[in-house]
């Protein structure tokens, strides 16, 4: 009986160990950071800028995303939508759009434990088009600051993003230049 209640102990303090590591871990680590990956789609531009610009169809190529309400617009006048999916109840703004070139979108909420912007930049290019996502967030909850860094890596929203993008448009690329700061 003795060993048993040793046993279970020892288990129970190694889990209390590892827990309290990631919380001491993940609150060392920056909050904020910059991460950018790009693809190249054999599309001309005017036609992937389409379809990324439109918002309230995403949900029918995207595979994490289930439902997107388009809202009213923001008090400073800016676009909202609300998208419905694997990572919860997410409102977007967006804040910048220039047709084919580029558009900025950031989340709205301010009470999910991380924040950000996503910046779309689109190029022609030899075969089609380059669009690069850009990243700039920052994530205020230790537990998904180090599961973001360690886990899932900075890049994997992106990543997701761009090759449900890539298969809606008939491709099978995958997203390149992972660059992170």
């Amino acid at each position: 009986m003795k060993i048993a209640f040793f046993v279970v102990g020892f288990v129970v303090a190694i889990i209390v160990v590892l827990i309290i590591s990631v919380f001491v871990i993940g609150s060392r680590l920056p909050q904020g950071h910059i991460a950018s990956r790009s693809i190249r789609l054999n599309q001309p531009l005017p036609k992937v800028y389409a379809v990324v610009r439109d918002f309230g169809s995403s949900a029918t190529w995207r595979t994490d995303v289930n439902k997107v309400e388009m809202l009213e617009k923001s008090e400073n006048g800016f676009i909202r939508f609300r998208e419905n999916g694997s990572n919860g109840s997410i409102t977007y703004e967006l804040l910048n759009d220039e047709p084919n070139q580029r558009i900025v979108t950031k989340i709205a909420d301010r009470d999910l434990g991380y924040s950000g912007s996503w910046t779309y930049e689109f190029s022609s290019a030899e075969t089609g088009t380059t669009v690069t996502i850009t990243e700039n967030g920052e994530v205020s909850n230790v537990l998904f600051r180090f599961m973001s860094s360690y886990i899932f890596g900075h890049t994997a929203s992106i990543d997701t993003y761009l090759k449900a993008l890539a298969n809606h448009l008939g491709g099978s690329e995958i997203p390149q230049n992972a660059e992170i700061l």
